[in-house]
């Protein structure tokens, strides 16, 4: 089964896989637009540099031939002047060095971008076991790079050949000039030849660059079973999400139940929803919702309202309009602050009535409920509510 799967990676890499690739620092690379771009900077400083440098050394190997009288019985000498000649080469050859090596390294940016992670560096053993390098060795991507670069030393080597070959006298009549001269003539000739070696790396480099960019996205792409496995880890599993936000609802629910015996009233439709309010003239600017619910637990909330003396007033648009617009642990909306006032009034009329402090109410009034807050509006008609 998993072989199967792996055989069917063909969707492109999700963002976090990127993003983890980079971090374990899988990033596309090309050597070859690395070695295009450092000998190229290289020959363009030579030949920008070329009339000074032919001076320069000349004037260096002037410097070095000459002897101080004496010089050829001092066993030392030798040695000193060959430190210091060394010395100047380096002054020249550490900056040539220098800027190709950070050509060749904005060239590798340009391609992969930054990425700084130390991950690489850490011990890996699982690569130290033949059985699971050999098919990294004998891969299809490795076959292609050693023919790549087995390919450009082959051509490198037949272009060097081939100048070297066709301007071989050139260069032998080089003995046969001044130094001056021959050093300035030996530097474009030297000149001549990168820039032919440069024409090769090019074309590799052109080649090379977007091969690395589309055998990247090859190696990373995805198959169905790890998109989902992935979409898993990132949005959850939808089985625990599903266990959890029950577990969350009946912990509300709960929560709600245990706050109806302190309610004032229950607003009722007259099953299927149930809004318990609850108004304390002291600490409340209006009444408050403490518990709602539709169907089974709107049920529920009757029961327990009944179960501790709560009254329970049917009225079917003050219901369905409290539990559509009016937040849990919130105040009621203020266009149904009257409405709610309305049925308060009339359950502490009927409590002090069966206390024996007054006369008994009368039908509810009709409620004043704007029309655009019942959801059913067109329904059903208004009606004065009963309290049980």
């Amino acid at each position: 089964m998993a072989d199967a799967d792996s055989q069917n990676r063909n969707l492109p890499a999700s963002q976090r896989k990127l993003q983890k690739a980079r971090a374990e620092g899988q990033v596309p690379r090309s050597r070859d637009l690395g070695h295009f771009a450092a000998l190229a900077a290289g020959s363009l400083a030579l030949a920008a540099l070329l009339p000074g440098v032919a001076v320069w050394l000349q004037q260096q190997l002037a410097n070095a031939m000459r002897l101080r009288p004496g010089a050829g019985s001092d066993p030392a000498f030798m040695a000193q002047r060959l430190a210091e000649w060394a010395q100047v080469l380096l002054w020249v050859a550490v900056p040539a060095g220098a800027l190709m090596a950070v050509v060749a390294f904005a060239a590798s940016l340009g391609l992969g971008g930054w990425n700084w992670t130390s991950k690489p560096l850490l011990p890996d053993f699982g690569k130290l076991n033949p059985l699971t390098g050999l098919p990294r060795i004998f891969s299809k991507a490795q076959f292609v790079d050693a023919l790549k670069a087995g390919g450009l030393a082959l051509i490198l080597g037949i272009v060097g050949a081939v100048y070297l070959r066709s301007h071989a006298d050139a260069f032998v009549g080089l003995l046969g000039m001044p130094l001056p001269t021959a050093l300035g003539r030996a530097s474009q000739q030297v000149l001549g030849g990168l820039w032919f070696l440069v024409l090769v790396l090019a074309l590799f480099a052109a080649i090379d660059a977007p091969l690395q960019r589309h055998w990247y996205a090859q190696r990373l792409k995805m198959s169905p079973l790890e998109a989902r496995q992935e979409y898993k880890e990132m949005e959850g599993n939808p089985e625990l999400k599903h266990r959890i936000k029950s577990r969350m609802r009946e912990m509300s629910n709960r929560r709600m139940l245990a706050a109806v015996p302190k309610a004032d009233l229950v607003v009722m439709n007259p099953s299927h929803y149930a809004v318990a309010l609850k108004y304390e003239e002291t600490r409340m600017r209006a009444p408050t919702v403490v518990a709602k619910g539709a169907d089974l637990m709107a049920l529920r909330i009757r029961d327990a309202a009944r179960g501790a003396e709560v009254p329970v007033l049917e009225s079917p648009v003050l219901a369905r309009a409290l539990y559509a617009h009016a937040e849990l642990d919130r105040e009621v909306p203020a266009a149904l602050f009257a409405a709610v006032a309305q049925v308060l009034a009339y359950v502490y009329q009927l409590r002090a009535s069966l206390a024996g402090q007054g006369a008994a109410p009368g039908e509810l009034p009709p409620l004043d409920i704007p029309a655009e807050l019942d959801p059913h509006h067109g329904r059903d008609v208004a009606e004065p509510g009963t309290a049980r």
